[in-house]
């Protein structure tokens, strides 16, 4: 495999020791993500889990008026697709790439194969799936009682936290639709971010110029979510194959 997207890019597979990785690395399937693209829909069966390695997946709800939201993200530290070992096959939400990269698919029975057999790989996948779900919950509170800034800022570092670079390829219209905001609201929160050298932007183009400055101007939600996902997996060892980020 391409060791610029080897699968312990993924930090849940860079978890598994070589006696649960390898077995799964025949059934591991790299794929690339373009952006906008519907990984599933709301209601559909779940064929695949997909494991980023540069790709990011944006969870969220869409109502019946058009109006959408984003519940949480996904990049290399996580797994899309968690009601397949939650005990369901189907979920209300959509699956919808963010950022356009690689992730490495798997077919639902190979990782229900994989999670009964009730090692590491289960621990890690149930441990994921709490810190997602704190990630959603903390979403939500977000949304509600903070600023447009401070969401914009929340979202900013958890992609960059997610990507080799510090630049994101992402209208302020999709911003606006994975925060549930109104796009003039974000075009006002990016002008304050790039009027204090924050940020640069232009069309379908964002650079984070200060990571600081964002850090200091974010609601405490990013750091519950960090902190939560950071404590899950603390004691995780990774292998050393690959080029996975730690």
């Amino acid at each position: 495999m391409d060791t610029l997207t080897h699968p312990s890019q993924n930090h849940l597979l860079a978890a598994l020791p070589a006696a649960e990785f390898e077995p799964l690395v025949a059934h591991l399937e790299r794929v690339h993500l373009p952006l906008g693209q519907m990984i599933y829909e709301p209601g559909t069966q779940l064929k695949h889990a997909y494991f980023p390695t540069t790709a990011i997946v944006s969870l969220h709800y869409v109502m019946e008026s058009g109006a959408s939201s984003e519940s949480a993200g996904v990049g290399n530290e996580g797994v899309v697709g968690v009601s397949l070992f939650m005990g369901g096959n189907t979920t209300s939400s959509s699956a919808v790439v963010q950022t356009a990269g690689y992730a490495y698919r798997l077919e639902s029975h190979k990782l229900l194969e994989a999670f009964n057999r009730a090692g590491l790989l289960q621990r890690v996948l149930l441990r994921y799936t709490q810190a997602l779900m704190t990630q959603m919950s903390q979403t939500a509170v977000c949304n509600r009682h903070h600023t447009v800034e401070q969401q914009l800022c929340r979202w900013l570092l958890l992609t960059l936290d997610r990507l080799p670079s510090n630049e994101l390829v992402m209208t302020q219209e999709l911003i606006a639709s994975m925060l549930g905001v109104r796009r003039e609201g974000i075009t006002g929160a990016a002008g304050k971010l790039q009027h204090a050298g924050v940020i640069s932007y232009r069309r379908g183009h964002i650079a984070v110029l200060n990571r600081a400055g964002l850090e200091v101007r974010v609601c405490e939600c990013y750091a519950v979510v960090k902190t939560e996902l950071k404590r899950l997996l603390n004691d995780v060892q990774y292998r050393q194959d690959g080029d996975a980020s730690r």
